[in-house]
């Protein structure tokens, strides 16, 4: 009994050293990637970014402090763990702030997938499915940003780690290693992973969803084999304690909706749900989006986005082609290899949401040939590299070691030659930019640099403008489209009248004049529309213009 413990500890003594090793890989990946991007100006493109960094900012920095402001549509992590870097002024300013937790996120999802693969296969095949996920270029770049996929992603990753764990330490005659921890022990931090997905992205609602349902299934199944009630009373306290977990999250938030506005799903139908901002962006006698209402053809769009995420050109197919078969033969291995099929969710999810829910991709390559939600065909990078690594451990079942050598050599230079392919392609298509700077252009990058570009443009020169004020002047501005102009300017939220000052904003509105010292009109939206009803006791003083992006005016008003 003595030996086998003191193996047991050996082999997680060794495993250790191997997720340092793996961390370590890469931190250093990440940080290779992020100076190269913020020293080119890149990890402000996306506006949802600015937005991400902007709302965490207003946590320590506004008129109101308090839960009104996290608003009602994005979930609350990501903001709460950027908070405290962008409370300071350069962190903020620069984007770093947003920077640090998605990278720390990036180093996370990495060593999830190592331990992920490692503890059912072999450490080829746990290496190959590390190097998937750390070397993929749009994952490399969004880690970069403020965006909320790394974050969500190492959630999932360690959610289905323990999960996984929970299932090995319930049945420790199944296939693969013994359990590292007893099974009441994982299903607690599997809960809390996916507690943190809940509170990340929606889709980790539906992932809590099925892993709670597989969870009670297990549970009944484990009970059959007759456990002592001492194993009995404490799995069901974690049970109950996970099952708890999982409900109370999402009830936080729609009591938090409700709170706020009395809607209690406002993020799904409020004014800026996904299905508004279609509303408001479609014209009438447009064609509905692809994929709207059709599952099938929103599932093949969701499909093509991951593809374009994992290679492009004649390339594209190769990793999806190799996953799907990876997942052929786990098939065969269900009770080894079944927890990781969790990591699929994405697909169906996308499918429905494209369809039924109003969120559109468009990929360059197919109608209407443009970039909108590309990076979302990322959701499936971690079973795309799950799927495509366990390739070489089932060749190893052959008992060829160089069978197994050459397996895990051929699909490192694979998925190199994928990856790269991006790069290719982009630089075919365009010409006037440094060559380092082409290589450097993975789908997620292109979608940001063709939405972004123009707003950045637009926000550094309103931003200029209102470096200019002074002292402790106040300024009214709508902060949901430009919110960057007020970051780059380093005007802090106490000194802003928004919508997120709601008492102050409705009395600014009637009357721009006395609202603030200075008014920040662009055409369309709240504050231009109250001008233009009101323009009484206002001094124009700047007016801007930027190709493709709508006039904005800043006015004098006469509070001081």
């Amino acid at each position: 009994m003595i030996n086998v413990r003191e193996e047991i500890d050996e082999e997680r003594r060794k495993r250790n050293g191997e997720l340092t090793l793996v961390s370590a890989f890469a931190f250093m990946l990440s940080l290779v990637a992020f100076t190269w991007f913020y020293r080119h100006g890149d990890i402000l493109l996306y506006g949802d970014a600015v937005a991400h960094l902007n709302i965490a900012r207003r946590l320590t920095d506004a008129h109101m402090l308090g839960w009104r402001q996290f608003g009602t549509v994005w979930l609350p992590l990501p903001h709460l763990l950027v908070a405290p870097f962008v409370a300071n002024d350069m962190l903020w300013q620069t984007g770093i702030g947003g920077s640090i937790p998605s990278m720390l996120a990036y180093i996370l999802g990495v060593t999830g997938i190592y331990r992920l693969v490692r503890v059912r296969a072999s450490v080829a095949a746990a290496s190959v499915a590390a190097a998937i996920y750390a070397f993929n270029p749009s994952l490399l770049y969004m880690q970069s940003t403020a965006m909320t996929e790394s974050i969500f992603f190492a959630a999932v990753i360690w959610a289905v780690v323990y999960f996984d764990e929970f299932l090995r330490g319930l049945f420790p005659g199944s296939q693969g290693a013994v359990a590292g921890i007893p099974a009441w022990k994982a299903i607690e931090r599997c809960g809390l992973c996916l507690a943190a997905g809940i509170l990340t992205r929606y889709d980790g609602w539906i992932l809590a969803f099925i892993v709670g349902l597989c969870a009670v299934g297990a549970s009944i199944r484990w009970l059959v084999s007759r456990p002592s009630q001492r194993e009995i009373g404490r799995l069901l306290r974690s049970m109950i304690a996970f099952l708890l977990l999982l409900a109370l999250c999402p009830m936080f938030w729609l009591a938090h909706n409700y709170r706020l506005n009395q809607r209690p799903l406002d993020w799904l139908n409020g004014p800026y749900s996904a299905s508004a901002i279609e509303k408001r962006s479609s014209r009438p006698g447009d064609p509905p989006y692809p994929g709207k209402n059709h599952v099938v053809v929103a599932a093949q769009y969701f499909l093509k986005a991951a593809r374009m995420n994992t290679g492009e050109g004649a390339r594209e197919n190769w990793l999806i082609l190799l996953a799907v078969a990876g997942v052929l033969m786990s098939a065969f291995q269900w009770r080894r290899f079944g927890a990781m099929f969790l990591l699929w969710i994405p697909l169906p999810f996308y499918a429905c949401s494209i369809a039924y829910g109003s969120v559109p991709i468009f990929v360059p390559e197919w109608w209407p040939f443009s970039y909108y939600n590309v990076r979302y065909g990322l959701e499936l990078l971690p079973a795309i590299a799950v799927f495509v690594a366990l390739i070489p451990w089932f060749v190893s079942r052959l008992q060829r070691s160089w069978l197994t050598i050459t397996a895990t050599v051929a699909l490192l230079l694979v998925t190199l030659f994928a990856f790269s392919s991006s790069a290719w392609c982009f630089s075919k298509r365009s010409q006037d930019r440094e060559w380092g700077r082409r290589w450097m252009t993975p789908i997620c990058y292109r979608e940001a640099w063709a939405n972004g570009r123009g707003r950045q443009q637009l926000e550094s020169q309103l931003a200029q403008s209102l470096s200019a004020i002074t002292g402790d002047s106040t300024v009214l501005m709508y902060t949901g489209d430009h919110v960057g102009a007020i970051q780059k300017a380093g005007i802090h939220f106490d000194r802003i009248v928004s919508e997120f000052t709601p008492d102050a904003w409705e009395a600014a509105l009637s009357a721009p004049f006395a609202g603030a010292s200075y008014i920040v009109a662009v055409a369309g939206d709240p504050v231009a529309d109250a001008v233009r009803l009101n323009p009484r006791g206002l001094t124009t003083v700047a007016v801007i213009h930027t190709f493709g992006k709508p006039e904005v005016k800043i006015y004098r008003g006469s509070r001081r």
